[in-house]
C-alpha cells in the first residue's frame, strides 16, 4: 500500500496472457466512470521475445473499508443467531408468517424454489428476525447487476457478447458432467474420512446420481436464448468490500489454478450469481459453527432450519435485485424455465466444487455442500426446483 491511496497486487503464479483483473479494470476505468470497483492505476507487465504477455502486478486504487462482505456478513449472522435465541417461541410466533406456526414457517420455505421466493416480498418473520440486512443483499444483487451490464457494453473487442448455441451447451453440459463425475469418484474413495451424519447424506446424494447428470442435461434440451460475457469468474463475499455505505467488487483475475485463457473465456453471468448465492449459504453454517455457546431450539426447531432460512430469504433478495437490474443489459433468458436450468446448472457446479475443496481440505465442512447438494439436486427425482 502507498500513502493509503494506491495498493499493489503482486501475482505470484505467471501465465502467458493479459490477467483478467487487468484487462477488465482497465477497461472499466478507461471507459466509464464505475465507482463499484477499484480504478486502475497501472501495471507492471512483460512482453517476451516470443511474443507472449504477462501480468506481473496491477496497481490499484485503494478502497477505504471496513471489511470485506464476508465478515460483515458473518457478523450480521452473529446477530441473527443471538435474536433467535433470545426470543422466546410466543414473541416469535406473533411475526405474521406465510404459515401458522414459526415452525411451519422455517420448514416451509426450505421447499419453496428460490425462484418462487424472490418473487415475493420477504415476511413479517423473516423481515423481523433477519433485519436491515436483507436491504443490502438487494443493494449487492443491484451491484452486481450493474456490472454485468457495464460488462456486457464494455467497448473492448475481447468484451463483445456471444450468444449461447448448440455446440456450447453441449460443451457445458460434458463439462459439468464430467466434473460431477469426477466428485462423486471422490466421494466415494473418501467417504470412510466422514462422520457417521455425513456418510449417511453421501449415501443419500448417490442414490440420485442419475438425477444429478438429469439436472446438467437439460442445458441439452433445446436452444438457450441468452448471451455469454465476461464475468467476475470467482465472485463471492470475500470478493467485495464494505464501505459502511455500498459495496465495492474487487479481485477479478479469477479461479487461480485456471489458465489466463481459461478465465477470459465468456460464460453467463448466472456463473458469478451462482458463486454469491452459494456464499450466503456457507456464511450461514460458518455463523453457526461459531457460536460460542450451545444454540437454543424454539419450538422444537433445528437451529440449522434458522440458518437455511437466513439462506433462503437473503439469497431471495439478492436475486430479486439482481434480475430487475440485470434485465437491461439482455443477456439472461426471457423464458422462465431456461433462466432456471441456467441457474441451478451453475449452482450445482459450483457446490460439487466445494464438496471438493471440503473433501481435499476440510472433511469435518463437507455436510456444507451436501446440505445444498441435496437441496438443488434432490433426493427423488421429485425434488428438483432450486
Amino acid at each position: 500500500m502507498f500513502h493509503d491511496k494506491v495498493i499493489l497486487k503482486l501475482f505470484r503464479r505467471i501465465t502467458p496472457g493479459v490477467n483478467p483483473d487487468l484487462e477488465i479494470g482497465r477497461e472499466l476505468t478507461e471507459h466509464g466512470d464505475f465507482s463499484i470497483v477499484p480504478q486502475v492505476a497501472g501495471a507492471i507487465e512483460y512482453r517476451a521475445d516470443s511474443g507472449n504477455q504477462y501480468t506481473l502486478g496491477v496497481l490499484h486504487e485503494l478502497v477505504p473499508n471496513v471489511g470485506d462482505a464476508w465478515k460483515y456478513a458473518l457478523d450480521e449472522l452473529n446477530r441473527y443467531f443471538e435474536r433467535v435465541q433470545s426470543a422466546d417461541t410466543h414473541e416469535l410466533d406473533e411475526q405474521p408468517a406465510d404459515d401458522s406456526s414459526v415452525a411451519n414457517a422455517l420448514a416451509d420455505v426450505s421447499r419453496r424454489p428460490l425462484m418462487e421466493l424472490c418473487a415475493e416480498e420477504p415476511p413479517g418473520l423473516a423481515q423481523h428476525m433477519i433485519g436491515g440486512f436483507l436491504s443490502w443483499a438487494e443493494t449487492l444483487g443491484q451491484r452486481v447487476g450493474e456490472l454485468h451490464v457495464a460488462l456486457a457494453r464494455a467497448a473492448g473487442s475481447a468484451f463483445v457478447p456471444e450468444p449461447f448455441t448448440r455446440l456450447y451447451q453441449r460443451s457445458l453440459y460434458q463439462s459439468m458432467r464430467g466434473q460431477a463425475r469426477g466428485t462423486l469418484e471422490l466421494l466415494r474413495a473418501q467417504a470412510y474420512r466422514l462422520s457417521d451424519v455425513d456418510r449417511e447424506h453421501v449415501q443419500q446424494l448417490l442414490g440420485c446420481e442419475r438425477t444429478l447428470y438429469a439436472r446438467f442435461g437439460e442445458l441439452t434440451h433445446g436452444r438457450i436464448e441468452a448471451q455469454r460475457i465476461r464475468c467476475h469468474g470467482d465472485l463471492h463475499l470475500g470478493q467485495v468490500l464494505y464501505t459502511g455505505k455500498d459495496f465495492v467488487i474487487i479481485d477479478f483475475e479469477g479461479e487461480p489454478e485456471r489458465a489466463v485463457s481459461e478465465r477470459r473465456i465468456k460464460a453467463s453471468p448466472l456463473k458469478d450469481v451462482a458463486g454469491m448465492l452459494r456464499s450466503f449459504h456457507y456464511a450461514a453454517y460458518a455463523a453457526l459453527r461459531g457460536q460460542s455457546h450451545a444454540p437454543v431450539q424454539h419450538s422444537h426447531v433445528p437451529i440449522e432450519q434458522w440458518a437455511n432460512y437466513w439462506s433462503a430469504w437473503v439469497s431471495a433478495a439478492f436475486l430479486r435485485r439482481y434480475l430487475a437490474t440485470a434485465k437491461e443489459g439482455e443477456f439472461l433468458p426471457t423464458d422462465g424455465r431456461q433462466l432456471e436450468t441456467l441457474l441451478r446448472a451453475y449452482l450445482l457446479e459450483k457446490t460439487l466444487y466445494e464438496l471438493r475443496y471440503e473433501l481435499n481440505n476440510r472433511p469435518d465442512w463437507v455436510s456444507i455442500p451436501l446440505e445444498g447438494l441435496g437441496h438443488y439436486c434432490g433426493h427423488t427425482a421429485e425434488k428438483t426446483s432450486i
